[in-house]
């Protein structure tokens, strides 16, 4: 009888031993594919003292004294934009602002490039900040014309900040803050 509880014994742990066995299986190397559309753009006329073209789309919300909201609806995205007039003396406090919110994301950020903006035809300069990593805004600007007007802006997702999976579409917005900056006119 001890034999016989010593063979089902063996057959059991040999089952156990078996069954826990793994099969490897070979996946093909994936990468998430985020597919948006080709940009459309429409010009936009707010009704402050400036317009620019915008992305068919997004969706523009007017706020009060000309701040714009530009949303995103599919990406949960926003491109948040305010006006100021540039008053005697403030330009310089103006633009200090502008570059405190880009610079203040180097905590979570790996990298700010800064890109001057100079289109003297339009009398617009400014400055794009590509914000790189796991910061709150993916992109920041400013314009002005150093006289009288002065726009800022920042993009903003709906979610966690995580660089990876928000990075398709902080480049496509990206292009289009870029494409506010090189047709914005001062009214």
């Amino acid at each position: 009888m001890k034999i016989y509880k010593r063979i089902f014994s063996s057959i059991i742990l040999l089952f156990i031993c078996v069954s826990c066995e793994d099969e490897v299986t070979v996946k093909p190397a994936a990468q998430l594919r985020l597919d948006y559309p080709i940009p459309e753009y429409k010009k936009v006329d707010p009704n402050c003292a400036f317009s620019f073209e915008m992305n068919e789309n997004a969706v523009i919300e007017k706020k009060d004294n000309c701040a714009l909201n530009i949303q995103y609806p599919k990406m949960k995205a926003t491109i948040y934009m305010t006006y100021q007039q540039v008053r005697v003396n403030n330009l310089d406090s103006l633009l200090q602002d502008a570059q405190r919110l880009a610079y203040d994301h180097t905590i979570k950020a790996n990298s700010i490039p800064a890109y001057p903006f100079v289109n003297p035809d339009s009398k617009v300069y400014g400055m794009f900040y590509m914000i790189n990593g796991n910061a709150a805004t993916q992109a920041e600007f400013y314009v002005t014309d150093s006289i009288r007007h002065f726009v800022n802006g920042a993009v903003y997702f709906k979610a966690k900040p995580n660089y990876d999976s928000v990075y398709p579409a902080a480049e496509y917005l990206r292009e289009d803050i870029r494409r506010i900056m090189e047709t914005i006119v001062w009214e």
